[in-house]
């Protein structure tokens, strides 16, 4: 019979990198067995990919969907896609993103209906989407941050500002 693997989805900000919570989180999850799955790019997503896979031994591995086109037969990440701590990317045809971050072309969905939880760092439109289709899809999601840094996100996700509620809330969720 085949393990389900646990798959741990870390979205914010294409830009920040939030280092100071997302390098212990990102080594957390290494350390607990864990898959890292990301939106493949820059910011928050390139720094918990570099932080997760300098865990020596672990056993999860580096997931990235990325956003790309097809135009005139020829295929084509987005620029800047995957980033090099991407293990295993996942090349797609949707290249929307940001404010249309829910659309059916974009990758977001992917990224939300894959994982298992999903741990919400700041960010912009585009995180914002992911939160909002984590609750479309029921996916269990965590806001992790400063309350005032997730003004745009919805409501009814919780926030915490602690790593140590964050992996007992994956402890308790993902199993």
């Amino acid at each position: 019979m085949l393990q389900r693997r646990k798959i741990i989805g870390v979205m914010g900000s294409g830009t920040e990198e939030y280092r100071e919570r997302v390098i212990p989180l990102a080594r957390w999850l290494a350390e607990h067995g864990y898959d890292l799955l990301t939106g493949a790019g820059q910011g928050v997503m390139r720094a918990a990919a570099e932080a997760f896979i300098a865990v020596p031994g672990r056993r999860g591995l580096s997931v990235g969907i990325v956003p790309g086109e097809v135009e005139d037969g020829a295929y084509r990440p987005k620029a800047g896609y995957p980033s090099e701590f991407i293990e295993l990317p996942v090349f797609t045809h949707l290249p929307l993103s940001g404010e249309r971050g829910k659309d059916s072309m974009s990758r977001n969905h992917i990224n939300v209906l894959t994982a298992q939880a999903l741990v919400f760092l700041p960010g912009q439109a585009g995180s914002v989407a992911e939160a909002e289709l984590a609750l479309r899809y029921r996916k269990p999601a965590l806001l992790f941050g400063q309350g005032r840094e997730f003004h745009r996100f919805p409501e009814r996700l919780e926030r915490t500002d602690s790593l140590e509620h964050v992996c007992e809330w994956l402890l308790s969720t993902v199993r």
